[in-house]
């Protein structure tokens, strides 16, 4: 299979000399890849071109009115999402610093959609989040997805202080280790000085405030007993009894006393959620999904009941109700099927998709493609057919730590472009060519 017109479609990269990374300069059709470049769910049996038309289906894909660069997973590297700006054609480098950059004739026309995960593992939350602002600021029309580390944050720390509810309590240290870095920032950048802690209660109070009380044991279990099977439960009991555990002696490695824990976490408070705080653009701005003519974008997936309500309802609705329920009832977002869209991997214990779930989205909402990461990949991004609709798999283990963890080398970056003129490309420093995927060619 040849690449028709698309060659001319490719990114340009701007300033590429500025960043660390090797990008791919050719195209190839996604099929002709690596195995592991596409991939069928057990429902399927079929040779793949067969199946793969029959998902495609015989009406035409509605494409975005402007292209849209999709990027996911970043985990607080600021560097891969700059090499994965560059990556896009949508933004030019023009120096060392944050600053040096600026939108293209491409970019200033374009959408940027990002995927959720910004927080936890790279080395700078902070940072990730200044260049997504400037890049707001610079013009670019930027919209922020929820990934289930950003949601987990925000209800581990608004749990903090809040009256006591043994549906949340244990929300904050439920976080575990994943906190300690984050935290650590936040005293790092704003909480220097003799007078830091001034007005921190001690310590002991603050292990009260933070940590849930003995009864949650026994009073969480009955209270969750109407919202999840008793393994679940178990699951949690378990694992906030190892997170007790383990939380101080993880916060001593890192030089945080809790009262300064504490003090970290109002700060994060009054940045991210009071008005005039310095980030309370990034949850404000945040939504559940994006519906983009024949396509979805979440952060992980759709269930049967996510299918159903969108075909119902439709996404505005979805995110309305997300807004409204993380703020208000986060025990119910977080255990329910709408929390199932950041976290889902399609296993066993997982709300499922099924063929009733991809009918409602296909036939009821003519969508005929789910977009999401979440589910980190080695070798550039992956189509998946699940339950016969196509899935554009995009977490390509971006950020150095998982890199590192992974035994991959070398900076990361990858952006999924979506053209209007009918085509998507996955560009990663992973996979030596650009995949473009062109669904009118193989439906034929």
């Amino acid at each position: 299979m040849q690449l028709k017109n698309s060659c001319k479609y490719l990114p340009r990269y701007k300033g590429a000399s500025w960043i660390k990374a090797s990008l791919p300069e050719q195209g190839q059709v996604w099929m002709l890849g690596k195995q592991r470049s596409v991939k069928k769910d057990k429902y399927h049996s079929a040779a793949y071109a067969q199946e793969m038309r029959k998902a495609i289906g015989e009406e035409p894909w509605i494409w975005p009115k402007r292209t849209v660069y999709f990027i996911s997973d970043m985990h607080a590297d600021a560097d891969a999402f700059f090499a994965s700006l560059v990556a896009s054609g949508g933004v030019k480098k023009t120096g060392p610093r944050d600053k040096d950059f600026k939108l293209t004739r491409e970019g200033r026309k374009a959408r940027f959609l990002i995927g959720g995960d910004c927080f936890d593992k790279g080395p700078s939350t902070l940072r990730l989040l200044r260049v997504i602002r400037r890049l707001i600021d610079r013009g670019g029309d930027v919209q922020l997805l929820a990934g289930n580390h950003d949601v987990r944050m925000l209800l581990g720390i608004l749990a903090v202080g809040m009256e006591p509810d043994p549906r949340i309590d244990h929300f904050f240290i439920r976080m575990g280790p994943k906190m300690v870095p984050f935290l650590s920032e936040i005293r790092d950048k704003y909480l220097q000085g003799k007078n830091a802690l001034l007005g921190v209660p001690d310590t002991r109070e603050c292990r009260r405030l933070l940590y849930p009380p003995k009864s949650w044991f026994r009073e969480f279990p009955k209270l969750a007993v109407w919202a999840m099977p008793e393994s679940t439960i178990e699951r949690e009991v378990q694992k906030l009894r190892k997170k007790l555990k383990d939380f101080e002696v993880d916060c001593e490695k890192a030089g945080l006393s809790l009262r300064m824990v504490y003090a970290a976490a109002r700060k994060w408070q009054e940045l991210f959620l009071h008005s005039k705080g310095e980030y309370a653009w990034f949850y404000k701005r945040m939504k559940l999904g994006y519906r983009e003519g024949s396509f979805i974008f979440v952060h992980a997936g759709i269930d049967d009941r996510m299918a159903k309500l969108i075909s119902e309802k439709g996404m505005q609705h979805i995110n309305r109700k997300f807004r409204k329920q993380m703020y208000r009832d986060p025990f119910d977002f977080y255990y329910g099927s709408m929390a199932n869209i950041i976290r889902t991997k399609y296993r066993p214990i997982d709300m499922p998709l099924t063929r009733y779930g991809v009918k409602l989205l296909r036939k009821k909402s003519a969508v005929h493609a789910l977009v999401h990461g979440h589910r980190n990949l080695l070798y550039g991004q992956r189509v998946m057919l699940r339950k016969g609709i196509v899935n554009f798999e995009c977490d390509t283990t971006l950020d150095r730590n998982s890199r590192k963890k992974e035994g991959l080398e070398g900076l990361g970056a990858a952006v999924t472009i979506f053209r209007p003129e009918g085509l998507v490309m996955g560009v990663s420093t992973d996979y030596p060519y650009i995949k473009v995927f062109e669904p009118a060619s193989i439906s034929h």
